[in-house]
């Protein structure tokens, strides 16, 4: 069994083409039924806004693991010095249920997300075709960061500007230099959101604060579930994309608040497997803004794990933890 943890991961090739194509493998494995997950269940105790969840999952395919996620959200560490998030995946061998490894890394997580962002992405830039792209993120801890190198991985030369914006002070040296000279520092969420053609949510807000018109034909990814107010449910009823109903709609997110208040309802949104439909933004108008609210499938954490415990193992990095040092009960 081999053990990685941040710095392991750190070491290997963070390659965002090759992780946002295990995204596309594990959504084709959606798609045809070739994975079993259970809803999630949140553990919650003293602070109701700290939770930890566990993640199970088999995923076929290519891939053919089963295992399980336990991440910790403590949004309050920041306060503390400590990263708001800590996560540990277990793989299993899926036909003989033997663990063959153990990920020790809220960067894997991370870069999950980000991947699975991505996976929306390209997709709408091959079917969209869009010249050049203003970016919006709010919100540039671990999640945001990694989403401004993905985005800057994928788009590249498309990319006309990136406007970042957090309520804490923005260090200067955490944006890469290769990006740098397209950046700028907003003043407000609303300079981040106006002219965005991608706007991404990756904050800890406790308060929706999104009440504005998005403009149109933009793709919002939700990352963070919690920032956008019923108000705009309006301009985004067309072009709702969720990666899962029965686990998005719940836990007070975004989709929660719009079946409650707006009426949204199951029928009214697109899921993730649905977009490997053949020019699936077809049905929407240029102008339609489109919303994706991913509330984080462990499937997608079993496969992105599966891929680095592969690398680490052509790279010989990690540990192996030998079956003589477990304790066999």
């Amino acid at each position: 069994m081999r053990y990685l943890n941040d710095e392991t991961i750190s070491g290997l090739n963070l390659n965002w083409h090759d992780n946002i194509q295990v995204i596309a493998d594990a959504v084709q494995c959606i798609s045809v039924q070739d994975t079993a997950q259970p809803v999630k269940p949140y553990l919650r105790y003293g602070n109701p806004r700290n939770r930890i969840i566990a993640m199970p999952a088999f995923i076929g395919g290519n891939i053919n693991k089963s295992g399980i996620k336990w991440i910790a959200s403590f949004p309050d560490n920041i306060n503390k010095g400590l990263p708001r998030a800590h996560s540990v995946t277990i793989l299993n061998d899926a036909d003989t249920g033997v663990p063959v490894g153990i990920v020790n890394s809220g960067s894997l997580s991370a870069i999950r997300t980000a991947s699975v962002s991505g996976f929306v992405l390209k997709l709408f830039i091959q079917q969209r075709k869009p010249e050049r792209l203003k970016i919006g993120i709010v919100g540039f801890g671990p999640i945001g960061r990694h989403h401004l190198n993905m985005c800057h991985a994928l788009l590249d030369d498309r990319i006309e500007e990136i406007s970042i914006y957090d309520l804490l002070p923005i260090r200067e040296e955490l944006i890469p230099g290769a990006v740098r000279e397209k950046v700028t520092v907003a003043g407000s969420w609303e300079q981040a959101y106006s002219n965005a053609d991608v706007f991404i949510t990756c904050t800890v807000s406790k308060d929706r604060y999104i009440d504005h018109k998005p403009k149109a034909g933009s793709l919002h990814l939700n990352v963070s579930l919690r920032d956008y107010k019923p108000e705009v449910f309006a301009s985004f009823r067309k072009g709702i994309i969720v990666d899962n109903w029965e686990e998005i709609c719940r836990e007070n997110t975004d989709i929660e608040i719009f079946h409650k208040t707006n009426g949204l309802q199951k029928n009214d949104v697109k899921e993730i497997q649905h977009l490997l439909t053949n020019n699936f933004f077809s049905y929407l108008n240029d102008d339609d803004p489109i919303m994706f609210n991913p509330m984080g499938m462990a499937v997608f954490d079993i496969a992105m794990a599966d891929r680095f415990l592969k690398l680490a193992q052509e790279a010989d990095a990690g540990w192996l933890l030998e079956a003589s040092a477990l304790v066999n009960n």
